[in-house]
């Protein structure tokens, strides 16, 4: 197959959150997870989304669930998203997520940022879609 033909799937990073949502966005490329933003948790949250997907071009979205409730069978309201996003035939992944806020900070810190709350929830996406490219084998 010609080198030209083959094409990168994009993948959708989500650190869920009860007030907003952390996005980051990679590709089977160059393996690399870039933060791409932050959006509301409201009413709008699945149409922007799917807008999002479609936009990007997404193949596959990493959802970051807490191991301490993935261990305890609860469904965790990220876990709820993720099952209308697969009615709507979007493939879904779960990564664990733990202390991804905690690193985010740091991260933030490190790197001079004053405004980190404002930044955080896209960098822990960040972290959430990272681990799971780095475990995979795309």
């Amino acid at each position: 197959m010609p080198e030209s033909s083959i094409k990168a799937k994009h993948y959708l990073g989500l650190d869920y959150g009860e007030s907003k949502v952390g996005l980051a966005i990679a590709d089977s490329e160059t393996r690399i997870a870039f933060a791409y933003g932050m959006i509301k948790n409201d009413e709008d949250l699945f149409q922007n989304i799917l807008a999002l997907i479609e936009k990007e071009k997404i193949e596959a979205v990493v959802i970051g669930i807490p191991r301490r409730v993935r261990d305890k069978k609860v469904v965790y309201a990220g876990e709820k998203l993720g099952k209308v996003l697969e009615e709507e035939g979007i493939g879904i992944v779960y990564q664990d997520e733990i202390y991804s806020t905690k690193i985010a900070r740091e991260n933030l810190k490190e790197k001079g940022l004053r405004d980190i709350n404002r930044f955080d929830d896209a960098e822990s996406a960040r972290i959430i879609l990272d681990s799971w490219l780095n475990k995979k084998n795309l």
